[in-house]
């Protein structure tokens, strides 16, 4: 019998906001690197389904940074993460996603969850005193929830700054606020925030919005009582397998917690560059994650090495599993959405088109011959196949939008869909897709 771990303590915040777009990431970058600053180890998460808010998190808190999703990994799982983390951090932050309340489950369901307090990070231009009717909403709004303050950002002055200061209720904390300055916001594009890699000055960036997040010496919050969680150890079913993941700029959307996944069961990963024209190492399965294969045509289309190396993986029967952007890569041909069309690696019969508008979005669920598995769906591209899918995903949210689960090649062995899958929610279902077949029958 396995002795109680006793519970940890660690100062910790969930950053919220009333929407999308008020600076979220910008704001917990900025304390991150604050705090991290003042020599204190900080543990940072992202709440939610997102690949590139967690870049630009862990380049501001020199940490790795996990997804904290009470429908894909579960509340056991959330429970262990924030726990280990408490065991070892001086502070931790927790980003939100969308709005506080916004979704099921939300940023709030999960700051009740763990009871963790609440910074609203909230835009304050082009208003006054309704500033502090919004912060009072976002309070008020879920009984028993704990709200630690508010900051204000894309302030445009000292003058307004105090407005929106006067404007909250009585006894609300008062975090500071960032001015309206360009010099570190944060580009984006059709998925979300520049990959963090790709932003040249990015440190320079968080470092200016914590020098103006300090000038204002944030407090360190009060500290959070983080109980173990009853976790089981996994089954090490992946030893002696080596998984070879691709990684580079083109594709780059996997979870921590995947890899982590892989390993925990006894697996080694080795990573290669599709952009680099790197061939797969040696490896009894292949990873390809989801990324933006769309913005490098050219250079995938004529790298001879790596597409001759995955056609010889998967011609040998060996497992692929490919997400999103690494499906794009296997099907015939990929045009991009200024209508410039690319050769792939033509494993997967058909084409891939992206639009410019948003074509799938939301948290899913698919009952797969090897188990049933969660994960999310984001993209701005369609697919046209001959190919029938073995499965249809199902969406969380009601009117969600079905994606299919495709299997081709030697044995079926190849594995592919729009689908993100989330590792933790089912790691033996996982470990199937990844065994040779010999060892997944």
């Amino acid at each position: 019998m396995s002795t109680p771990r006793q519970a940890a303590h660690c100062p910790a915040l969930l950053v919220g906001a009333p929407a999308s777009g008020q600076g979220k990431t910008t704001a917990t970058a900025a304390l991150a690197r604050w705090h991290r600053d003042q020599g204190r180890r900080v543990r940072v998460f992202k709440t939610g389904p997102d690949f590139l808010d967690p870049m630009v998190l862990e380049h501001a808190s020199g940490q790795p940074v996990h997804q904290l999703d009470l429908w894909m990994g579960g509340e056991a799982h959330c429970r262990e993460l924030l726990y280990r983390a408490a065991r070892e951090a001086d502070l931790i932050l927790v980003e939100g996603v969308m709005g506080l309340h916004d979704g099921t489950p939300s940023s709030a369901d999960l700051a009740l969850r763990f009871d963790l307090p609440v910074l609203a990070v909230i835009d304050g231009s082009a208003m006054a005193q309704t500033f502090g009717a919004i912060a009072q909403g976002l309070a008020t709004y879920r009984p028993g929830l704990r709200f630690a303050g508010v900051l204000a950002n894309r302030v445009g002055s000292a003058t307004h700054a105090t407005m929106l200061r006067e404007s909250l209720p009585a006894g609300m904390a008062w975090f500071g606020a960032l001015p309206r300055e360009e010099a570190y916001a944060l580009p984006s594009r059709h998925l979300g925030l520049v990959q963090a890699g790709e932003v040249a000055d990015l440190d320079q960036r968080i470092d200016r919005a914590a020098l103006a997040l300090g000038a204002m010496d944030p407090p360190l919050p009060e500290p959070v009582r983080f109980e173990a969680a009853e976790a089981q150890p996994l089954e090490r079913t992946l030893v002696n397998m080596r998984i070879a993941v691709a990684r580079d700029e083109a594709f780059s959307f996997f979870y921590r917690a995947n890899l982590d996944t892989l390993r925990a069961m006894g697996a080694e990963v080795v990573f290669f560059s599709p952009l680099a024209d790197e061939p797969v190492p040696d490896a009894h399965a292949l990873y390809l994650p989801g990324g933006y294969p769309e913005l490098h045509l050219e250079r995938l289309s004529r790298n001879a090495m790596t597409r001759e190396s995955i056609r010889a993986h998967c011609a040998g029967g060996k497992p692929i599993v490919a997400e999103c952007g690494g499906m794009l890569a296997l099907l015939e041909s990929l045009t991009d959405a200024q209508g410039h069309t690319a050769t792939m690696l033509g494993l997967l019969p058909g084409r891939a088109l992206m639009e410019r508008r948003l074509v799938n979005l939301g948290l899913h669920s698919a009952e797969l011959p090897e188990g049933p598995v969660r994960g999310h769906t984001f993209h701005h591209a369609r697919i046209e196949t001959p190919l029938a899918p073995v499965v249809q995903t199902q969406a969380q949210r009601h009117h969600g939008k079905p994606e299919g689960i495709y299997r081709a090649g030697p044995g079926g062995r190849l594995h592919a869909s729009f689908l993100h899958l989330y590792f933790p929610s089912n790691p033996q279902a996982v470990a199937r897709l990844f065994c040779p077949s010999e060892e997944a029958a």
